[in-house]
């Protein structure tokens, strides 16, 4: 398989993982959604894999990021980019600046919710070059059918729709391989193997 994603090339968006917006998804529950998105979070610090977190007014509905992800990532967790409203991460100058600092052209991201905090980013990335992989059961949309079309419309436009397991697969290659070993490690604590 040529042109995978590793921990060498790829970059992690958590985008939106905060405790009112994850309420308002109807496509996953909210355990399953916080699972994969927290195994994303501690794969990403296992392997050494670039992560960017990101939050929308946080003070308001929307709500604060999970609090485990500052145990897990507690320097990116510090280094969040709060955004004021603004939909579209990519159109935060600080978000879209720590992306492109990041150095890599190969970014997974997911957000809450698909169809509004993911969609609009995801569709920038792919227009500006990247190559870009959405963790879809990381995330979630008020529906189904919300979180059906927001999926199709990322597809259509180029992106990779994935799962997590799938996902952390990839980035391991090889079970026996050095990021390999944490990944599997995480993938059997997350799914009680």
């Amino acid at each position: 398989m040529q042109n995978v994603f590793n921990s060498k090339n790829s970059a992690l968006l958590l985008i939106d993982h905060q405790i009112g917006t994850m309420g308002w998804v109807g496509s996953i529950s909210f355990d399953e959604m916080k699972k994969h998105a927290l195994m994303l979070a501690k794969s990403a610090a296992a392997i050494g894999l670039p992560t960017i977190l990101t939050s929308s007014m946080e003070e308001n509905a929307q709500g604060p990021l999970l609090a485990e992800l500052k145990d897990i990532l507690p320097t990116e967790f510090e280094n969040r980019i709060l955004r004021a409203g603004i939909v579209n991460a990519m159109s935060d100058p600080n978000f879209a600046k720590a992306v492109e600092a990041t150095g890599r052209k190969k970014i997974i991201v997911a957000g809450v919710t698909n169809d509004v905090c993911t969609v609009y980013p995801v569709l920038t990335l792919l227009e500006q070059g990247y190559e870009v992989q959405v963790v879809a059961d990381a995330g979630g949309s008020p529906s189904k059918f919300a979180d059906e079309m927001s999926l199709i419309r990322m597809r259509d436009a180029g992106a990779v729709i994935t799962s997590t397991n799938q996902l952390l697969a990839e980035l391991a290659q090889d079970w026996s391989s050095e990021d390999g070993s944490k990944l599997l490690g995480i993938i059997v604590e997350g799914f009680g193997a």
